[in-house]
């Protein structure tokens, strides 16, 4: 079946960048000049996906806000003759059809996505973390989305996608034990674990937040009980259904940033900024500068 529906976990409280998100979602924090998460939705429309439900928590109401019309903004861009800032507003709200439900417990990212079972029925689907931006693709580089998907259409199986980490940070990762490979960037998983001690990890393929599920994932998440944190964890669940049915883990080469983590955030806002014609010279000159300066 095509996947056609994403969801988006987006309830955390973001404590790894107080106090910037004492008072807003980490999700809304600005990378250049769009929030992280509109990059995630828009990372899922190029992919051919318009059917995306955002799992959000209580104070998280501006997420809906920013991804729905603004008529007030809209009449004053228009009366002022901002007219690519019109345009720019109004297509936020055409991006995609975006649906919202609440975690209402802080149970874990295993029991947040296990929210989005009514809205996903008994279809494939897509999970992206609301904080983990993959810059789109130039020219030559491998389309990171679309190949998850051609995975799974191949292997009819959950996907789950991973990068090498340096085995001093593995243990702030979903670590999979790999099993054998299929091709050059796609191997069949064995299990997962969540946040080993490097002396205990697995492998170096370090869970990058996105991951495509059969249906099958909502009763794994049901077995798994709380797991590190005291949380329902996924990594647990990709475990458990990784010993009865098969799953992928795909092997992505190239930048994924994490924006809820501070070097992340900047790597990003300049990675970004880079590929704009508008500010990649202006940006690169000041960086430069900087670098003389020592």
């Amino acid at each position: 079946m095509t996947v056609r529906k994403a969801v988006i976990p987006a309830a955390g409280l973001g404590t790894r960048f107080l106090p910037a998100t004492k008072a807003q979602p980490k999700e809304m924090l600005p990378v250049v000049d769009k929030p992280g998460i509109q990059y995630i939705v828009e990372d899922a429309v190029r992919a051919g996906i318009e059917d995306i439900l955002i799992v959000s928590s209580r104070g998280k109401g501006i997420i809906e806000d920013h991804f729905d019309r603004s008529l007030e903004l809209e009449h004053h861009l228009e009366v002022t003759g901002k007219t690519d800032e019109l345009a720019e507003v109004k297509a936020i709200g055409e991006l995609a059809e975006i649906h919202f439900v609440r975690q209402r417990e802080p149970l874990g990212f295993g029991h947040a996505v296990s929210v989005a079972r009514a809205h996903v029925g008994d279809e494939p689907f897509v999970v992206m973390v609301g904080d983990e931006i993959v810059p789109e693709r130039i020219e030559g580089e491998k389309p990171f989305l679309p190949r998850m998907i051609e995975c799974h259409e191949q292997t009819d199986a959950s996907v789950v996608a991973v990068q090498r980490m340096p085995m001093e940070d593995i243990s702030s990762y979903g670590v999979v034990d790999p099993g054998d490979w299929t091709a050059d960037d796609l191997v069949r998983m064995k299990g997962m674990v969540e946040k080993p001690p490097a002396d205990d990890a697995p492998s170096d393929l370090g869970s990058v937040g996105h991951y495509i599920f059969s249906p099958d994932i909502f009763e794994a998440i049901d077995r798994t009980s709380a797991g590190v944190g005291g949380e329902i964890q996924l990594t647990d669940a990709v475990n458990l259904l990784a010993q009865e049915k098969a799953v992928y883990a795909y092997v992505h080469e190239g930048p994924i940033y994490d924006v809820g983590n501070k070097i992340d955030y900047l790597k990003a806002t300049i990675e970004l900024a880079l590929r704009r014609d508008d500010l990649a010279k202006p940006l690169r000159d000041y960086l430069d500068e900087v670098v003389s300066r020592g």
